[in-house]
């Protein structure tokens, strides 16, 4: 008994570190789309606001897998529930933000559409 109390402490551990991992991808992708986007803001470039709402979901995406991937490990009832509320949540605003992101090259295809006529 005392290897399984081992394996299941490896795989704590193990899910601890890739859930860091994955929350730091979330927030590197996250940082570095902003400050990509407001050094393109700063130059007076067009169309940043498309490029900035892919890194959010992108960076959505990263923390929410964080989230899924810490599920594995979890022991009591209450913390299931606030893990389940937080991927509801971020899932909302992915989705939210892929919303935006279908509007946005919409609008930009018709005022392109609407530049070349």
């Amino acid at each position: 008994m005392a290897w399984i109390n081992s394996l299941e402490e490896i795989l704590y551990l193990a899910v601890q570190v890739c859930t860091m991992l994955m929350e730091l991808f979330g927030i590197s992708v996250l940082v570095y789309t902003a400050v990509k986007c407001f050094l393109r803001w700063i130059r007076r470039e067009k169309d940043i606001r498309l490029e900035l709402a892919q890194g959010i979901a992108l960076a959505l995406e990263f923390k929410l897998g964080g989230e899924v991937l810490r599920t594995v490990v979890v022991r009591e009832w209450a913390e299931l529930g606030i893990l389940g509320a937080i991927i509801v949540l971020r899932g909302i605003l992915t989705f939210l933000i892929h919303w935006e992101i279908k509007n946005e090259k919409k609008a930009m295809e018709q005022e392109k559409s609407g530049a070349s006529q």
